[in-house]
């Protein structure tokens, strides 16, 4: 892209773009503006390391973040599309460019913090990626953390529930030791964990579905739809309904009643 139209660019107006195309699932999209803001972050360091050399004060440009946030964000988000279009080697190789962020010059306190942070996500996507792509052997490793860092146990449970359900991995163990967290999902809204506990759900009735309970996989959907609705996300309500309709014939009459009434309140 040309410098001229890279300098007219917003990194926070990118990163808006980015979080929507991630929110459409559009993971072309996601790399082609993970890939602008790479760019237009460059150009800026570029530019601030040129009048550095020369002795003199670069033009200011307003960012709401330290510049180092932007250059994690694009490998974060060029990772999580790689990840999401199973291209393991090219997410692996993204995981590692936000690891390790200290080699940006002049870095103060906040920006320190803000490595720091783009280092513990490396470490937890790193699990997930691995996860995902099967290697249960790391399984245990995995619970481990999680339990070390609670403030990520739900999405964590939420890669492992997938990776059981894709790779036929009985986790009833895995389950047991969050019973306790597990219990009070959803009970309030949290923007920041919504999608997460949303996915925790729709796969873990999946799994109760493969496991021969499907009583159980019933409680975990009516959940998921309640969630869905409450969200405004039409395309997982419908993903919802169609999974919770294949299990009809299983369900107890109460769980239909239930599922009845909901239907009537949200119209």
């Amino acid at each position: 892209m040309r410098k001229y139209i890279l300098k007219s660019l917003k990194p926070d107006i990118i990163v808006e773009m980015l979080e929507m195309a991630v929110a459409f699932e559009n993971w072309n999209k996601v790399m082609e503006r993970a890939d602008m803001l790479y760019q237009c972050v460059e150009s800026i360091h570029e530019e601030r390391q040129e009048y550095q050399s020369k002795g003199v004060p670069a033009p200011h440009i307003h960012i709401e973040r330290p510049l180092v946030y932007y250059y994690g964000f694009s490998h974060l988000m060029r990772g999580m599309a790689h990840q999401k279009m199973g291209q393991v080697d090219q997410a692996r190789a993204c995981i590692d460019q936000y690891a390790e962020l200290g080699w940006m010059e002049d870095l103060d306190e906040v920006g320190m913090q803000v490595a720091q942070e783009f280092k513990h996500k490396a470490q937890v996507n790193r699990y997930a990626l691995e996860i995902e792509a099967g290697q249960v052997q790391l399984l245990e490793e995995f619970v481990n953390f999680l339990l070390e860092h609670p403030e990520e146990w739900l999405a964590g449970l939420k890669v492992i529930t997938e990776a059981a359900v894709r790779h036929r991995w009985q986790i009833d163990r895995v389950l047991h030791v969050f019973e306790d967290q597990i219990q009070g999902v959803g009970r309030e809204m949290n923007s920041l964990n919504n999608d997460d506990t949303y996915h925790y759900f729709y796969q873990r009735a999946l799994y109760e579905q493969w496991m021969g309970r499907p009583q159980g996989a019933v409680e975990f959907i009516l959940k998921a739809i309640r969630l869905a609705h409450k969200l405004g996300m039409d395309r997982y309500f419908i993903r919802c309904t169609a999974l919770l309709e294949s299990l009809r014939e299983e369900a107890t009459v109460e769980q239909i009643g239930r599922y009845r009434v909901m239907l009537e309140e949200m119209k």
